[in-house]
């Protein structure tokens, strides 16, 4: 019985590791790739004042929600924005870190 809990104890931790990878990948990639117009962490002002927070956006959208777009190319309809696209690993990271800052 002991053992068992353990296991799972284990199995738990390991999974809130990996999203807590996740997580720092994707911050990593959001201070890489947009970090110049918005404000990627838990405080601060967007260096672009019309461009949102990270912070903030699972209030406009529901963020599971962007993977496509993330995936396909942001494009948008200002011109200082450029096209961003992202591979399968980095939307996952992405959407783990913006999902970790809804905490």
């Amino acid at each position: 019985m002991m053992r068992g809990a353990l296991v799972v104890l284990l199995l738990l931790a390991g999974c809130g590791s990996r999203a807590e990878d996740q997580a720092a990948r994707g911050e990593r990639i959001a201070e890489a790739r947009c970090a110049s117009c918005h404000a990627v962490g838990r405080t601060g002002a967007s260096p672009r004042a019309n461009a949102p927070a990270f912070r903030d956006l699972h209030r406009r959208y529901p963020v599971d929600q962007l993977a496509e777009s993330l995936a396909e190319g942001i494009v948008t309809g200002h011109p200082d924005m450029p096209e961003q696209s992202f591979d399968r690993a980095e939307v996952e990271a992405f959407l783990a870190y913006l999902r970790s800052l809804e905490r």
